[in-house]
């Protein structure tokens, strides 16, 4: 197990398992394989599967779930009943391996659809020990498919699909493989691709934390990440990218965020992150302003741990001031949403600079027990303050988020897993271990049900 994997940290709609049965087992189909062999699928599909009569886009695959709420779960998901579409998603998924693994006859739009059913299993259900014995073969197909896809969206699925495969099945080996092509996905030149960049830079984070890299690797991939960030996305010939930028600044924390020592990083960093407070993109300018207040809750920690003063050359009045000149000025740049957004992600950045906390926390509160908590009771005219506001309910539980670097890692998990982020989070020891540093409260009685 690599250093960097040892020191790392309702309401919505629910979409029916029958749902997802279609998405999954949509090209299964002996009419359009995508092998072009009606060999290629199983004897046992279900016959109530997409036709076959054209391939479905990756869009289609989502649509259903990955923009649900993350934190709703279908509880008939995680029962342990096994029933006939609960095991015919193995079956699923063991052909979309297949035709990953058999590519003699296959075409583009083929294993642009083999790969999209493959992403969609992986998202919404834990295939470890599904994959466990495969994992080793599909690795290097996967990046192959990264480096050499014969169109944008098959290089797009491949490092999609690397990345769920290396958040189900960890490794220790395949960081050293995958840096060089993922580094040379994030050059790709050809104006279209920044799809593709994007998540690239979203596997980079995953390859050297998960993947066994080492704590140098590990600057390295910073280091990386933040010339990106310095460049204005031009490093990676993306531009003045919004969201290859944001992409980048947001890898960088969830990275960040499994160190021990930033000493080196912090002032290169706190000086790029700060003049990015300053670009027209307002997903920039919040992934910026997280960045700033993950390295000062960094700062925080190692005073308390070492006894030291940390010396920085910013000063948190500085920022601060900075941050209410945005909002001000926000209104002629940005729509009214983003510009609500922005308010409300700085005002919490603010108070966490101001007050040494997390994010998320609430100054308001009320005098004497807040009959809405359940609190204690407390003399009448004692002031309560609502404290930590940002939580994710995953069916009967909510996940307290009172670190920034809490804050990074669910981010970038809710980016890969969308829809699927709950289950990963009750059923997959590697989304738990990430997490692991979450405080969490159950909800019982009819609460639970909402």
């Amino acid at each position: 197990m690599s250093d960097l994997r040892r020191r790392a940290l309702g309401g919505a709609k629910t979409v029916s398992r029958k749902a997802r049965a279609k998405a999954e087992s949509g090209l299964s189909s002996s009419n359009h394989s995508p092998n072009g062999s009606p060999a290629s699928s199983r004897p046992g599909s279900r016959p109530g599967s997409h036709p076959g009569s054209r391939y479905a886009s990756e869009d289609e695959y989502a649509s259903a779930s990955d923009n649900d709420d993350i934190t709703t779960i279908d509880t008939g998901s995680v029962s342990g009943d096994e029933d006939n579409i609960d095991y015919t998603w193995v079956e699923r998924l063991q052909d979309r391996v297949t035709e990953l693994q058999d590519r003699k006859r296959s075409s583009v739009q083929g294993r642009e659809a083999t790969l999209g059913g493959y992403n969609h299993i992986l998202k919404h259900h834990v295939a470890l020990r599904q994959l466990e014995r495969s994992v080793a073969d599909i690795m290097p197909i996967l990046l192959k498919d990264v480096k050499n896809g014969s169109s944008e969206e098959e290089r797009l699925r491949a490092v999609r699909a690397f990345t769920l495969t290396l958040i189900t099945c960890p490794s220790d080996t395949i960081f050293d493989q995958a840096l060089p092509i993922l580094k040379s996905a994030c050059y790709d030149a050809e104006a279209d691709a920044e799809a593709v960049k994007v998540e690239t830079v979203r596997a980079l984070c995953f390859a050297v934390t998960h993947g066994g890299g080492s704590s140098n690797a590990a600057e390295e991939v910073l280091d990386f990440l933040l010339e990106i960030v310095e460049s204005d996305g031009h490093s990676a010939n993306a531009p003045d990218s919004g969201a290859v930028v944001s992409a980048a600044l947001q890898a960088w924390a969830f990275v960040a965020s499994h160190m021990d020592d930033l000493t080196i990083q912090f002032e290169a960093a706190i000086e790029a992150f700060m003049e990015q407070l300053d670009s027209s993109d307002a997903d920039v300018q919040t992934s910026a302003g997280v960045n700033i207040a993950l390295l000062f809750e960094w700062a925080r920690d190692y005073e308390a741990d070492t006894g030291e003063s940390f010396d920085q050359q910013y000063n948190q009045h500085r920022i601060m001031s900075r941050m209410g000149e945005i909002v001000r000025d926000s209104s002629k740049t940005v729509s009214k949403k983003e510009r609500r957004n922005l308010r409300s992600n700085f005002s919490s950045i603010v108070t966490s600079l101001e007050r040494g906390k997390g994010p998320g926390y609430s100054t308001a509160g009320r005098a004497g027990p807040n009959p809405h908590t359940g609190g204690s009771t407390t003399d009448e005219g004692e002031f309560r303050e609502f404290g930590y506001r940002e939580r994710i309910r995953v069916y009967n539980q909510f996940l307290l988020i009172d670190t920034w670097s809490l804050h990074a890692r669910v981010e970038v998990l809710k980016s890969l897993l969308g829809g699927g982020f709950a289950i990963h989070y009750l059923e997959n020891p590697v989304v738990r271990d990430i997490l692991r540093g979450a405080e969490v409260e159950y909800v019982t009685g009819k609460k639970a049900k909402k």
